[in-house]
């Protein structure tokens, strides 16, 4: 490589990973949270097999799912303002990939409710305990820790997936990086650098998670 695209990547690098941590990894935390609060609500709706209700969120998951998230961010951020609903591009970023992974979550969430013993729901029945008490004491806390492998997966495809909100001018990394390569048009260097600053993160978020599933006891599959 020549002096002037060193020179380049060098400058490049602080702006490129400044705008990572301000801009792509606060959407992809709020946007994770949002859709962690949706999947755990739409798992229990099903869990407790609430008839109408099941319904919907069985045409949420199947609309959601069968979309592409590309499209999903267009129709939202270009389609909605023709109904008179106008959003920001950053809070539609969030809304858009909450909803989007907040399906397929739900059915990690769904399936580790459904891997706890129904006799263990019964026991709290048996002791006293309500609906709520049994979900919140019992049953919950351990789809979680079956389900912590699958949604850490979720979270480090999630911070992949925000440089899709460079489509809709949310100026975070990757939309950075195409600023700048506009104005040096050198492609091949800004973009393995932007890569390189994603494989940084998701390396990070990928040693959390396995320190996580250790101290969980989950880790190779294993239950403690």
């Amino acid at each position: 490589m020549d002096t002037r695209l060193w020179k380049i990547l060098l400058e490049a690098f602080p702006r490129l990973l400044g705008y990572g941590i301000t801009v792509t990894i606060p959407l992809t935390i709020i946007s994770f949270a949002l859709a962690l609060v949706i999947a755990v609500a739409v798992a229990l709706v099903q869990y407790a097999d609430i008839k109408v209700l099941r319904q919907i969120c069985r045409f949420y998951i199947w609309v959601i799912r069968g979309t592409p998230l590309l499209v999903q961010l267009y129709l939202v951020f270009y389609g909605f303002p023709k109904l008179g609903i106008k959003l920001e591009a950053f809070p539609t970023a969030i809304l858009v990939f909450g909803f989007n992974e907040g399906a397929y979550m739900a059915e990690t969430v769904r399936g580790s409710l459904e891997s706890v013993s129904r006799g263990q729901v019964e026991a709290g029945y048996c002791v006293g305990m309500n609906y709520m008490q049994i979900m919140w004491h019992i049953v919950l806390p351990q789809a979680f820790r079956t389900a912590f492998p699958a949604l850490g997966n979720s979270l480090i495809s999630m911070v992949k997936g925000t440089s899709l909100a460079a489509t809709i001018t949310v100026m975070e990394m990757f939309r950075q990086a195409q600023v700048i390569n506009g104005r040096v048009y050198e492609s091949l260097g800004l973009y393995t650098e932007v890569a390189l600053i994603y494989l940084l993160f998701c390396t990070v978020l990928s040693w959390l998670q396995r320190w996580g599933e250790k101290k969980l006891g989950t880790y190779g599959g294993k239950k403690a």
